[in-house]
């Protein structure tokens, strides 16, 4: 039982540093003249379809991390397992504001065909706290 309860006081400590880091990256963003920030615009562009440099294909977040960010993707080109998106299932998430940046760099080239606008990464995160 002790285990049990310093555990659940272990996750709720590493949630709530996920969550700092959250605020201090939806701040930053704000600091560019984003904002407010929108949950429902982080799910629409989450599943919004985007057609690819080539054009052959559609992208779309969802494509790769799945349209419920609380259950692992699998990455369509790779087939490597994409770890949950969701901040509730996955404290560690948000908690390096470097590789966050890096991935949403990496990630919105690969799919928008263009680097994100802080108005964007904030609304995305907002959805993935909010779930």
């Amino acid at each position: 039982m002790k285990m049990k309860i310093t555990f659940g006081i272990a996750g709720l400590v590493v949630t709530g540093m996920a969550y700092g880091s959250a605020v201090n990256l939806i701040e930053g963003y704000r600091n560019t003249g984003a904002g407010p920030f929108s949950p429902d615009a982080g799910r629409f562009a989450w599943t919004q379809e985007h057609q690819s440099s080539g054009g052959v294909d559609t992208r779309s977040c969802a494509g790769c991390h799945g349209t419920d960010i609380t259950q692992s993707g699998r990455h369509v080109k790779t087939g490597k397992p994409i770890e949950p998106m969701a901040l509730s299932m996955n404290p560690a998430r948000l908690s390096d504001p470097k590789k966050v940046e890096k991935w949403f760099r990496r990630n919105c080239r690969w799919t928008l065909g263009r680097e994100c606008t802080p108005q964007e990464k904030g609304d995305f995160i907002h959805f993935m706290t909010s779930q």
